[in-house]
């Protein structure tokens, strides 16, 4: 971790302090996982506040619902102070050395990737029965995700997304229409809200993406060729929730970039970036059918501010940023997301019997609720109307259908049964899809 990279995640956990941001959804899940036997590993993109989750949020509510703290054993392993714990045996002997009775002690370790053999001393914490360990983990070498991966059926994965407008707003000053001005050119890093000027907010996010984690890619998977990195990076921004896959990025290149890289070469690209949580990979899922559609496939940028930030703030399109934080506003809320496809025959003017694929912007899942959505900037007119709601009206099933609008409106529901929201309603009301 670079000097860079410690003051801004000092500057980030004191700026937190101050502005009290209350992030529920994720403490919420902690406290649910309290004594589950399992070890609770806090993912997410970089500089999201997985530390301040779990160092102050959590500690905070352990402390004020009695826990002593001679009982909460924290130890952020990136302190130079804590140099001597990142051998495996020190680390065991001092955990050991501050459990005196055989009531509960929390275990919290902060970037664990510095603990050598850390899957042998989280293995054997498991081992004490008196123990509940917490992790946080990410840089080059490890990401938390492997964490999650080592300790599969052992490890209960939390997952910490950049702010969502609605904890975005609940401390911004100025108006709800200057917050989402904001959130949709900036997005969601905590740290963008310490910043009051936006040349400032541009220069941090363009230096999260080349300092932390482009780098962080590079020096993980040894790639030599940065270009081809880059360029891939850059086209994936400039088509957010455009559907493309590997063979066709590889067709681009090769005629556009006059470049040749391989689809194979291009996925494992993909899959780096799917593992730094910068990316999210949306498949296709035939409604009707009820199968999913292996390719084409979608991508989102699980922050959307480094999106814009990639391409400059040059393709800011209100209504192309405003479908990716529709869809990571579902995922924030624990929704399995799919790109929904409706199959329709029809006839066209020859009378010849077509097939017409109409497509549903979002089918969001969890447990036996599901939701048909659609995002459309603007119903300014009758044909718009019906071409937003085309795909929802030839759904046959009984599930609630939704179309989210940029207009600030209550929720009405029209004689088909299909929903019209706003997009301020349906951000920041938790419950707004019901």
């Amino acid at each position: 971790m670079t000097i860079k990279e410690i003051n801004y995640k000092i500057l980030l956990e004191s700026w937190f302090n101050i502005m009290e941001i209350k992030r529920d959804f994720y403490l919420n899940q902690l406290k649910a996982s309290e004594k589950n036997g399992l070890i609770k590993v806090i993912t997410g993109l970089r500089r999201s506040g997985k530390s301040y989750l779990l160092f102050n949020l959590f500690y905070k509510y352990l402390i004020e619902k009695g826990i002593s703290k001679s009982h909460i054993i924290s130890i952020a392993l990136d302190d130079l102070r804590n140099e001597k714990l990142r051998d495996p045996y020190a680390m065991l002997d001092y955990i050991n050395s501050c459990i005196k009775d055989d009531d509960l002690y929390y275990i919290f370790l902060d970037e664990i990737q510095f603990l050598e053999r850390f899957e042998e001393v989280l293995n054997s914490l498991l081992h004490i029965e008196n123990v509940d360990v917490y992790v946080t983990g990410s840089n080059s070498k490890l990401l938390s995700k492997d964490v999650i991966t080592e300790f599969r059926g052992r490890g209960d994965e939390i997952k910490v997304y950049p702010l969502s407008f609605k904890e975005f707003y609940s401390v911004y000053e100025g108006t709800i229409d200057e917050a989402w001005d904001d959130y949709f050119n900036y997005g969601g890093m905590p740290l963008v809200l310490a910043y009051k000027e936006a040349s400032k907010k541009t220069d941090y996010l363009k230096s999260l993406f080349d300092k932390v984690y482009i780098s962080d890619i590079l020096e993980r998977h040894n790639i030599k060729n940065k270009y081809e990195l880059d360029e891939l990076l850059n086209i994936l921004s400039s088509d957010v929730g455009s559907l493309t896959n590997p063979l066709k990025l590889s067709k681009f290149f090769s005629s556009i970039k006059g470049k040749k890289l391989s689809d194979k070469t291009i996925n494992r690209y993909i899959e780096y970036f799917e593992d730094a949580f910068l990316i999210s990979k949306v498949q296709r899922y035939d409604i009707k059918g009820k199968k999913y559609i292996n390719s084409p496939y979608k991508f989102y940028f699980e922050d959307i501010g480094l999106r814009n930030a990639r391409l400059n703030f040059r393709q800011v399109e209100e209504n192309h940023v405003m479908e990716n934080i529709i869809y990571n506003e579902l995922k924030v809320r624990g929704y399995a997301v799919d790109i929904g496809v409706v199959n329709v025959y029809d006839y066209n003017k020859e009378n010849k019997r077509i097939l017409k694929n109409y497509e549903v912007d979002f089918v969001a899942t969890k447990g036996s609720n599901k939701y048909y959505i659609q995002s459309a900037f603007s119903l300014d007119n009758i044909g718009k109307l019906e071409q937003e709601t085309n795909s929802l009206n030839n759904i046959n099933d009984s599930f609630k259908k939704i179309v989210i609008v940029r207009n600030n409106i209550k929720p009405r529901r029209d004689e088909n049964g299909i929903t019209t929201m706003g997009i301020y309603n349906f951000l920041l009301e938790e419950n707004s899809l019901d």
